[in-house]
């Protein structure tokens, strides 16, 4: 309620009982925590709903060749055989309007392609309320972009919408401008900063701005943000011990790392001040630059000060040589391993005839190469990378050599690799869809024919995927089996020896081997299937033999034994030593794919790709493949890495750790600092010379291994 006195004359004074904003006349309701937070409707952005982006059509996906005619598909969406209705509709409106469709689209008049594109000579799109909007089939023509809207919003199908997101890209909401929430919360203001603006900042930003906050505000406020204050600097404070200065309070968490994830619960943790806890952390050194390393081990010696117990599982010198007791499993991996071999003191364990006391003692190490790879003479280079916190970069990427980007976490190395380069690359190689980060060009394609992102996700979700068969080896053995003379006397092909396949699975089990037993609030229980205890197959199938062993035995072989077992048969053998060679002798042929590390996941691709016929011509690409992997794994996925440079192809792998860095024939080194502080290309070159740059963090460290 409002009400307006006269003061002088021709002059009002405005009187609210709400709270107004006297240069605008705006009212606001009573603030309250909900109207802060995006993930509420009293406070989220009313457009985006608040997620901070909404969907627009891409028009360079619309229109990929303007040097086209709408007849040779200068217009994307109206190609598409399916969608014919779309294309004769357009036909009609380009009749009606006079419009060519054997003309280049950049021969005609751009009200023509705004009828067909808006449905309009203007080139405006229209808005739909797609809450309320019915099917009109009598409906005056829409054009491509609003029909491409209307089907990705209400689409009928799933297939149309996915379809006609095809064409459409997230871009910034242009009511709040990526800030999530509606503009009333955004006007509320501390220190002539927002919500929002504060979310925005890198956590030691936001420390900085926070220090000496008091003095910058009056008394009444003081006193209420006297607790708040102290508690949202401890908080802050955690974060920032455990070497996540570069982050920001508005990052999505899907975008964080496994480790980044890992060490935000940790801090979490630090901050409950708990005693009395058993903690048990798995690689919480994962994507830390061994800047930030003392960082976390000051942090779990804080937690093992206050009065809590420490386990942790990490292949990290600098921890494993930090902690007050060392555990050593092995000797080596699966079957070969699962016993203590050493437990004791760190500075005890360094007399011991173990694997990892070799390495930690010195007495093991991973060599540098006595020279580094000359390369192919030619260069892929890209220009102007200014994503997230790339400063307008620009990197040489020599083809034919082993590359290492590093740099401290959040200096920007996944937004120039995986955010850039790579989606730049898959849409040469194959015509993919996904939009890279802004750029300005790229020199140097024509001599790349694939690119292949091998990362550490899961070769399969079910305990049905295996080595095997995503190796693709399976199927020779099958044919193999098929061969057999008694097979042939019944009548067996190679699908009867596939456990997905009715003939010759158990039937009790679907070829499962397991049976899943669903438990009331409590996780599903797996047990061996009673018909075929286990071995997927029914009577008769396991009734053919090869050398005696049945298609379920030669699926219980660990990678050694079957090396052994078909080394007559060369293009089985052939694929299977492959597994042997990157370390994984020791898993079964079948086993869960489930079961299988990530490291162990990542190694069964390099095997499949180095087992594939290659043009020479391939890059490929690795996200932290050092991730769970020993010293040992280390030397093996080193051996790997090495054989694909050495047929011509180009391996480029994002990396903190210091063997993988040294070995390497050329390095990018980003930094100095992660966040606002990084996104800078410091240094491109041999590891010798980035040793020389004193303003890498990278290079302090590296020359302690050369």
């Amino acid at each position: 309620m409002a009400g307006c006195l006269k003061k002088k004359a021709g002059e009002l004074v405005q009187y609210s009982k709400l709270l107004m904003c006297e240069d605008t006349g705006i009212s606001y309701e009573e603030p309250s925590p909900n109207a802060f937070s995006f993930n509420s409707p009293y406070g989220a952005c009313p457009v985006c709903r608040g997620l901070g982006t909404t969907f627009h059509v891409n028009m360079e996906a619309v229109i990929p060749d303007n040097t086209l005619s709408i007849s040779e598909g200068g217009i994307a969406p109206l190609g598409e055989e399916r969608e014919a209705h779309v294309y004769r509709q357009a036909q009609e409106i380009a009749k009606k309007n006079k419009i060519s469709l054997t003309k280049p689209l950049s021969a005609l008049p751009e009200k023509s392609l705004n009828i067909l594109l808006y449905g309009n000579e203007e080139g405006v799109e229209t808005e739909i309320d797609f809450e309320n909007m019915k099917f009109d089939p009598y409906a005056p023509y829409e054009g491509i972009v609003n029909m491409l809207k209307r089907w990705f919003n209400n689409g009928h199908s799933e297939g149309l919408r996915e379809w006609a997101e095809s064409y459409m890209q997230l871009q910034p909401c242009e009511s709040c401008g990526g800030a999530r929430l509606k503009k009333e919360s955004l006007w509320f203001k501390v220190d002539d900063r927002n919500i929002a603006e504060l979310s925005n900042m890198n956590l030691d930003n936001l420390a900085a701005w926070m220090d000496g906050l008091e003095l910058r505000i009056d008394n009444k406020r003081k006193v209420i943000s006297r607790d708040l204050l102290k508690e949202i600097r401890e908080r802050l404070q955690f974060l920032l011990d455990v070497g996540l200065t570069y982050l920001t309070l508005n990052r999505p968490s899907r975008t964080l790392s496994g480790g980044e994830s890992q060490r935000i619960r940790l801090a979490t943790q630090i901050g409950s001040q708990l005693q009395g806890i058993t903690y048990v952390l798995d690689e919480p050194s994962i994507g830390l630059h061994q800047r930030d390393n003392h960082r976390l081990i000051e942090a779990l010696k804080n937690l093992r000060d206050i009065g809590n117990s420490v386990i942790v599982v990490e292949h990290d010198k600098d921890i494993m040589m930090a902690a007050d007791y060392l555990i050593d499993i092995g000797p080596k991996a699966g079957y070969h391993g699962g016993r203590v071999v050493a437990q004791g003191k760190p500075e005890s364990m360094l007399t011991l005839d173990t694997l990892t006391a070799g390495y930690l003692n010195g007495r093991l190490k991973i060599e540098v190469p006595a020279e580094r790879r000359k390369g192919l003479g030619k260069v892929l280079e890209l220009k102007g990378a200014s994503g997230n916190n790339l400063q307008n970069v620009t990197a040489k990427f020599p083809l034919g050599k082993f590359i290492v980007v590093t740099g401290v976490s959040g200096s920007g190395k996944s937004t120039l690799i995986n955010e850039t380069l790579y989606p730049i690359l898959s849409t040469h190689a194959y015509g993919s869809r996904v939009s890279p980060l802004p750029y300005k060009n790229v020199k140097g394609l024509e001599h790349i024919d694939k690119v292949i992102e091998i990362d550490q996700s899961p070769i399969g979700r079910t305990p049905r995927s295996n080595p095997a068969t995503y190796c693709g080896f399976f199927t020779e053995i099958r044919t193999l089996f098929a061969s057999v003379p008694e097979a042939k006397i019944r009548g067996y092909n190679a699908g009867r020896f596939s456990f997905n396949v009715k003939a010759g699975r158990c039937e009790v089990c679907e070829g499962g081997g397991m049976r899943v037993i669903e438990m009331n609030f409590l996780p599903d229980v797996y047990v061996h299937c009673e018909k075929c205890n286990g071995k997927r197959y029914n009577r008769e199938t396991l009734e053919i033999r090869y050398k005696g062993k049945s298609i379920a035995d030669v699926l219980e072989m660990t990678v050694e034994e079957a090396c052994e077992f078909f080394q007559s048969i060369p293009y089985i053998y052939r694929k299977i030593k492959v597994l042997e060679e990157v370390g994984l002798g020791y898993i079964t042929l079948g086993q869960s794919a489930v079961t299988l590390s990530g490291g162990e996941a990542q190694r069964v691709k390099l095997s499949t790709e180095l087992g594939k016929r290659d043009t020479g011509k391939t890059f490929y690409i690795l996200d932290e493949p050092t991730t769970g992997l020993h010293f040992e794994d280390i030397r093996h996925l080193l051996d790997v890495l090495n054989k694909l440079v050495d047929r011509g192809n180009t391996v480029l792998v994002i990396e903190h750790n210091m063997d993988v860095i040294k070995v390497a024939d050329h390095v990018i080194d980003i930094g100095p600092e992660g966040g606002d502080g990084g996104g800078n290309i410091l240094f491109e070159g041999t590891p010798e010379d980035l040793i020389k740059v004193k303003e890498s963090h990278t290079g302090r460290f590296l020359a302690m291994e050369l």
